[in-house]
């Protein structure tokens, strides 16, 4: 297969090409047994814009797509493509007519090799059989051409979460017939390094006459890649227009319904001399090295590296998910052994994943199974939960953090990306720790439910106790943490106070 398949204008595609109407969807709906899920969907896409589709959880960006790419059937509205009205009903359909998305929710072959699932479903045949060598040869050349540093050859269950998410924007980027793509929160699992790699295939395609639909709760990015914005809020369009024409507070505002605020905390807690946390010559064989640094009572500390630079390793180290090789922990003064999650939750130590879906939540548990999921010795008696406590549990975490559910029997699966993350944190706060390791805190979280978060954790540290954040979005790392550490190739190589830092001087120090 031709590289430059996917990525070369169609015939079609004319010097005026930027001003070519691709996509016009308007008054979409949906409705889920009664409840209306979308009242009012609209967009406008052009050939060659980067548009932003934004609005937070729950405001129906995700419907209004799975509307427009065939998986869900609208129950009103109208959508012209290519200038004849059109109807999907399979996502191959809409796929076929080249409209391709790359979803938020991974879903690799792992026991594939990247190369397989790059090409799977037209693997190159040479009599009757895959042709392996034309295969890797085609993989090698694609992965190259967009700048992607991953092995072909690599079965997916070998390579971190960044390169699958990599990977995947690849497979739908190499779609020979693409005239619009759909990327859902495509940065999300990438630190700085992928993400500006992702962006100058982003603007190649554009250049070649393509739209795209870019979905993305992170301000920074939109500013820093779109040219054209869509608000929805409540399943309704708010507004669209260009993005030189708006600010951020205003587009923030638009996406939240109320007057944006500052996002983070106007001041830190005050850092006490007494540390809660000593790590001392903390190693992990193969992945972390002499990690030597101290957490204090009232301080969040930040951790910011490349993806691969060890920061998630150190805070699973931590909590007992990897068996460290040597090194001393002491939390309170006393030394722990972080043999095991089970017993770092005794000791005081709780973690929210890098990744809920994967590795924080029981999807198809309800909100109260997953909240009390850590604390069941305390919830017992007698080998017995109760139920009661439990309930009460659940119901004084809901209204704490403010958590969006019909009820606490609901499955976590429905529920958006911000109350599932407010789940994985009442569940960790409930163990009442005095650590708390936060692994891409606000991942896939909109504004509103962003502020709530970092409002929990300014609260819990203003209570004498310490926080780690491991985040990959820089201005997170500056607007909370009172020191940050760098990580690089599993080693510490600086560590700096707060104090008028530039994301450019992370930014360098990590790289």
């Amino acid at each position: 297969m031709d590289i430059r398949q996917g990525f070369e204008s169609s015939p079609d595609d004319s010097a005026g090409s930027a001003s070519q109407l691709l996509l016009s969807a308007k008054g979409i709906t949906k409705s889920f047994s009664g409840v209306p899920a979308l009242r009012d969907g609209r967009l406008q896409l052009r050939a060659g814009s980067i548009h932003a589709l934004c609005g937070g959880n729950g405001a129906g960006k995700s419907t209004f797509l799975n509307i427009i790419t065939g998986i869900l059937r609208k129950d009103s509205g109208t959508i012209i493509y290519k200038g004849s009205e059109r109807d999907f009903h399979a996502p191959k359909e809409s796929l076929d007519a080249g409209i391709s998305i790359i979803t938020q929710e991974l879903s690799p072959v792992r026991e594939m090799t990247v190369a397989e699932n790059l090409y799977l479903g037209h693997l190159p045949k040479r009599y009757g059989l895959v042709d392996w060598k034309e295969l890797f040869r085609n993989a090698t050349e694609l992965l190259e051409r967009l700048g992607f540093e991953i092995n072909p050859r690599k079965k997916m269950r070998e390579i971190s979460l960044a390169q699958i998410q990599l990977v995947e924007i690849a497979k739908a980027i190499n779609h020979r017939d693409v005239s619009i793509l759909i990327m859902d929160e495509p940065t999300s699992a990438l630190g700085e390094h992928e993400t500006e790699v992702l962006f100058k295939s982003v603007r190649n395609l554009a250049s070649l006459g393509k739209g795209i639909i870019y979905v993305s709760h992170r301000m920074t990015e939109i500013f820093t890649i779109c040219d054209a914005y869509t608000v929805l809020r409540d399943g309704t369009f708010i507004e669209d227009g260009l993005i030189k024409d708006i600010s951020r507070k205003h587009l923030v505002s638009k996406i939240i319904g109320r007057d944006y605020q500052d996002q983070f905390p106007e001041a830190k807690a005050e850092i006490t001399a007494e540390p809660v946390l000593r790590v001392k010559n903390f190693s992990i064989a193969g992945k972390l090295t002499d990690i030597n640094l101290e957490v204090h009572q009232g301080e969040v500390l930040g951790i910011y590296g490349l993806v691969g630079s060890g920061r998630s390793e150190f805070l699973n180290g931590l909590y007992g998910l990897d068996k460290k090789a040597g090194g001393e922990v002491l939390l309170n003064n006393r030394r722990i052994a972080t043999r095991s999650p089970r017993e770092s939750i005794r000791d005081g130590v709780a973690l929210v994943t890098e990744d809920r879906k994967e590795t924080g939540l029981v999807l198809t548990s309800s909100v109260k199974e997953n909240m009390s999921l850590s604390s069941l010795p305390a919830l017992s008696k007698l080998g017995f939960i109760r139920h009661q406590k439990e309930k009460g549990w659940t119901n004084d975490w809901v209204r704490k953090l403010r958590i969006k559910c019909a009820s606490i029997n609901l499955q976590v699966r429905f529920m958006s990306g911000g109350n599932q993350q407010k789940v994985v944190l009442a569940r960790s706060l409930e163990t009442e720790p005095r650590l708390l390791l936060l692994d891409e805190p606000t991942r896939g979280v909109d504004a509103g439910a962003k502020q709530e978060i970092y409002g929990f954790i300014e609260r819990f540290v203003e209570q004498g106790n310490g926080v780690i954040m491991v985040s990959s979005e820089v201005d997170e790392v500056l607007g909370m943490s009172t020191r940050i550490i760098i990580f690089r190739r599993g080693r510490i190589t600086a560590e700096m106070d707060n104090q008028n830092l530039t994301a450019a001087d992370l930014l360098h120090a990590a790289s």
